[in-house]
């Protein structure tokens, strides 16, 4: 059997060294995404909370030398927006307060933390994602985030923090899709809402088969990065669904969660579920573009073979025979 060129691209097994130490939830996290383990330029770690963690906060005030963006989402498919917890985050010395499914852009040199959990309903995600490095020692060594101050952080610049905050979604990607998944997806990060980003993120909980299947795609200027993460809090690693996804002209498949890691130019999908056991989630993180159009525009193949002009999802493709 030829060795496989895509494999490389492929993160099958998390690595565990991010946030040691922490009770009552995923600790260490889970790293998806990283130069250790694809050789991308960004470091992805995330990880089930279970209760209110232990000590409570654990994530100081502390600063980066590189853009973060923080996504808390919740863990019941059947209500995405709502966080199962409520959380307060420090940014710029400002309290923010949320209790949904939330994204935060965080520019390099801001000052964030700390971030204390005020409620606990049920398990939800947290999840860093670091721009601009994959070495979590670049992003994280220095920072300050395990140094506790004896005073909670001022607020010194005339400037509203609440502006790095996506509380609500914009529903606008894959919104083709006729049954087995949120459709439209959640886009909890972009230019078109928080005008800093230069990275689009959206998101959606799968829970039976995709149709139709994602199609087959190339993106000729930028790199993407996609998770499918489980759903089940008590097994993280399991997937929950046996989901093929084409790499090039290999067949890769796949039952446990997983990153993937593609570079600009290589040609991915498409993406087919075969069985689905439990729900979980897709996200599709397209790096260097502000909007959906920037990322998806001409990349989508159609039944045809030919490229299709506009950002959305393919239609339907008719049923065999007709």
């Amino acid at each position: 059997m030829a060795e496989s060129v895509y494999e490389k691209y492929a993160v099958r097994k998390p690595i565990y060294e991010a946030g040691p130490g922490i009770k009552k939830r995923q600790s260490p996290t889970m790293t998806f995404m990283s130069e250790k383990q694809t050789g991308a330029p960004y470091y992805i770690e995330l990880g089930w909370i279970y209760d209110i963690p232990e000590p409570n906060p654990h994530i100081m005030e502390h600063v980066h030398d590189y853009d973060e963006i923080v996504l808390h989402w919740g863990g019941d498919y059947k209500r995405p927006q709502v966080l199962g917890g409520e959380i307060e985050f420090y940014i710029g010395g400002q309290p923010i307060t949320f209790n949904t499914t939330t994204g935060i852009f965080i520019p390099k040199g801001v000052p964030h933390g700390p971030l204390t959990w005020k409620k606990f309903e049920f398990p939800h995600i947290e999840m860093a994602m670091m721009l601009g490095t994959g070495d979590p020692f670049k992003g994280w060594g220095k920072s300050g985030i395990r140094e506790a101050k004896k005073t909670l952080p001022k607020k010194t610049k005339d400037f509203d923090y609440e502006q790095y905050v996506i509380r609500s979604p914009m529903r606008e990607a894959g919104g083709n899709f006729s049954s087995g998944r949120q459709s439209p997806t959640m886009t909890y990060m972009s230019r078109t809402q928080i005008n800093a980003a230069n990275t689009y993120i959206e998101f959606g909980w799968i829970w039976d088969i995709v149709k139709p299947s994602l199609p087959k795609m190339v993106h000729d200027n930028l790199d993407e990065i996609v998770l499918h993460i489980g759903g089940d809090p008590k097994d993280p690693e399991d997937l929950g669904a046996d989901l093929e996804f084409d790499m090039g002209d290999e067949k890769l498949m796949f039952n446990k969660s997983f990153g993937m890691w593609i570079p600009k130019g290589v040609l991915h999908g498409p993406l087919i579920w075969h069985k689905v056991r439990k729900p979980h989630i897709e996200m599709a993180i397209m790096l260097g573009a502000g909007t959906m159009m920037e990322g998806w525009a001409g990349s989508f193949f159609g039944t045809d073979g030919k490229r299709m002009q506009f950002g959305q999802r393919p239609p339907t493709p008719p049923a065999p025979g007709k």
